[in-house]
């Protein structure tokens, strides 16, 4: 069986389609066809063109997890959820995709969780309670976390400060009840709201 033709796709102009004695048979991405390095005029056998559309199958699902992950920094656990069973990908498929974005640095959980929360401090500042707890939810490693959160109190303090004077700005939040039950459910203790609102007042 001799490819005859690889075309560069219209719609998706990173893929290219194989044709395999004038009929379509599949496609890979760029790299994926570059590390083949199948040409126009190549014999395959029947075998191999099989092989070939199962890898053809892995690479598209390879790209769309590398767009999913480019969208916004993704812990390694929320990939494999999305590609076992949001695209019913093999244990083995998932893995060995996890292991080519941890080797390009798109998959990172050290850098995910120090970003994480340089943002909310930065951003949305809340308490170390609250992002350990956004962090375990994505099964990010505890001792992953602790590295990331630091060993710092003052930045708890500051951001509970933080938080109080922004929120004194709504009129809502002179009610200092209606501003622990805030601050409370942003995970701070109660000891800290008050000894911050003394502070405040």
């Amino acid at each position: 069986m001799k490819i005859t033709s690889i075309k560069q796709q219209l719609k998706r102009t990173n893929r290219y389609s194989v044709f395999v004695e004038g009929k379509y048979e599949f496609s890979l991405s760029e790299t994926a066809l570059l590390e083949s390095k199948l040409a126009s005029g190549q014999e395959l056998a029947k075998q191999e063109v099989g092989e070939y559309k199962k890898l053809s199958s892995e690479d598209k699902l390879y790209n769309k997890a590398l767009r999913w992950v480019a969208m916004r920094p993704r812990t390694k656990w929320e990939v494999s959820f999305y590609l076992e069973y949001k695209n019913q990908a093999s244990p083995a498929l998932a893995e060995q995709i996890l292991n080519k974005l941890s080797d390009i640095g798109l998959l990172d959980d050290e850098k995910f969780a120090g970003a994480f929360v340089n943002d909310r401090q930065l951003l949305r500042p809340t308490s170390r309670r609250k992002m350990m707890l956004e962090l375990r939810k994505k099964h990010v490693a505890d001792d992953t976390i602790q590295v990331a959160l630091g060993e710092e109190q003052a930045d708890e303090q500051a951001a509970l400060l933080d938080i109080i004077e922004r929120k004194r700005r709504q009129s809502k939040y002179q009610d200092d009840l209606k501003l622990m039950q805030y601050l409370a459910r942003q995970g701070f203790g109660y000891h800290d709201i008050k000894a911050a609102l003394d502070k405040d007042n």
